[in-house]
C-alpha cells in the first residue's frame, strides 16, 4: 500500500501533516515496516514507482509526501531535531548539498551501474544521482514558427517576448534556480551579465511552480518557456503543440538527487528504497514511460529525446559553484524583479 499526499503549506504545518500521515489515518498495521519519502517528483512519477515498489517490497509500506524542492528541503530542516521523514527523492541536488549535515551519506547497491560522469558529480555530496535533468527552452508551435523560435538563453531578452515568456520563481523551484545559475554562468556574474538577466525578467511571467511553465506553453498561454527536459518531453510525446530547444550556449546537464535523512525513523527501509530507485527496472520504466533520462549506463535514451552526448553543456556552469552562490544569485534576482515592478 502506498499513501501519497501533496501539500503546499508553511513548514510547521507540513511537519504536523507528516506526523498525522505516519501516525494515524489508518496508516498500516501497528508495528508494520514502513518508509516515508519526501518527494519533489511529479505525481505520475510517484504513482508509477509506487506501483513497482508494492510488488518489489510488499513488506514495507511507502508513504510519499510530495512538494517542491524548496518545500522538501525546508521541511527536512524544520524537522532536524526529530526527523519524521526517511529520505528525499527527486529534488534539485543543490538543496541537500547546501545542507549536508541533515543527510547521511549512503552508497546504494546500484552505484557501480551509475555512469562515472554522474558519480563524479555526486562525489563527496550527501546524495545519490537519480535521473538526469537537462534544462531546456520550449516554444508553442501554435504561436511561434521554428524560424522564430529562440535558440539561445540570450534570445529571451529580445523585446518580442514581452509578456510571452514563462519562468518559475527560482526561490521556490529547484529547476528554476538551476536555470538561473545556468544563465549567470553564460552571461557572467557582473553588471553586463545581470543586465541581460534583467532584460529576460522584464519579458517573463514569474510562475509559482515549475509545472505551470510547460502547461502554459502547451495551452498557448505563453509562447516560450524555461523548463526541464523530461516534463517537456512528456508533453511532446503526448501530442502537445510544443518543441524543445537546447540552448546553443550550452545548458546545465546534472542529476537530480535522492538522499537519506540523518536520524530518520526507518533507516534500513529507506536504504532499501534508495537502492530500488537506482535499480535498472525502475530506471528503464521511467525512461520508457515518463521521458526521464537514467543515471545508469545500461538504460537507453528515452523515446523522442536526443542522445545525451549531443547536448552541449554550459562550459562555465559548475554544480558546486551554483550551490555556493545560491543565496547571492537569488537576492540579485529578487532585486531585479522588485525593480521591474516599480
Amino acid at each position: 500500500m502506498t499513501r501519497l499526499a501533496r501539500e503546499r503549506l508553511v513548514p510547521v504545518a507540513l511537519v504536523l501533516f507528516v506526523a498525522a500521515a505516519v501516525g494515524g489515518c489508518g496508516h498500516g498495521k501497528a508495528g508494520a515496516r514502513q518508509v516515508v519519502a519526501y518527494a519533489a517528483e511529479k505525481e505520475e512519477i510517484v504513482q508509477a514507482v509506487s506501483r513497482m515498489w508494492e510488488k518489489a517490497a510488499p513488506d514495507i509500506e511507502l508513504s510519499v509526501i510530495a512538494a517542491g524542492t524548496n518545500e522538501v528541503v525546508q521541511r527536512v530542516r524544520a524537522e532536524r531535531q526529530q526527523p519524521l521523514g526517511d529520505l528525499i527523492w527527486g529534488v534539485g541536488a543543490e538543496g541537500p548539498s547546501a545542507n549536508p549535515e541533515l543527510y547521511e551519506p549512503y552508497q546504494t547497491s546500484e552505484a557501480k551501474a551509475v555512469a562515472p560522469r554522474w558519480n563524479a558529480v555526486a562525489k563527496g555530496e550527501p546524495w545519490q544521482p537519480n535521473n538526469i535533468v537537462p534544462m531546456v527552452l520550449i516554444y508553442s508551435t501554435r504561436l511561434v514558427t521554428a524560424a522564430q523560435a529562440p535558440r539561445a538563453w540570450r534570445d529571451l531578452a529580445e523585446s518580442r517576448w514581452k509578456g510571452k515568456l514563462a519562468y518559475a520563481a527560482p526561490d521556490k523551484s529547484g529547476s528554476a534556480y538551476t536555470q538561473l545559475a545556468t544563465m549567470v554562468s553564460v552571461f557572467g556574474d557582473d553588471d553586463a551579465g545581470w543586465k541581460v538577466m534583467e532584460g529576460i525578467m522584464a519579458n517573463a511571467k514569474i510562475l509559482p511552480g515549475s509545472g505551470k511553465v510547460p502547461k502554459g506553453v502547451a495551452d498557448g498561454e505563453y509562447a516560450v518557456g524555461m523548463t526541464y527536459e523530461n516534463v517537456a518531453g512528456l508533453y511532446v510525446r503526448g501530442g502537445a503543440p510544443m518543441r524543445i530547444v537546447y540552448p546553443v550556449e550550452g545548458t546545465a546537464v546534472i542529476p537530480d538527487a535522492n538522499a537519506l535523512i540523518r536520524n530518520g525513523p526507518h533507516p534500513e527501509e529507506a536504504k532499501r528504497f534508495l537502492d530500488f530507485l537506482q535499480s535498472k527496472p525502475v530506471q528503464e520504466m521511467l525512461a520508457r514511460k515518463l521521458s526521464l533520462r537514467s543515471c545508469r549506463t545500461d538504460v537507453a535514451t528515452p523515446p523522442g529525446l536526443v542522445v545525451i552526448d549531443t547536448i552541449k553543456a554550459a562550459p562555465k556552469f559548475d554544480f558546486r559553484w551554483a550551490v555556493k552562490h545560491r543565496k547571492d544569485f537569488i537576492e540579485k534576482w529578487r532585486a531585479i524583479v522588485l525593480r521591474l515592478k516599480q
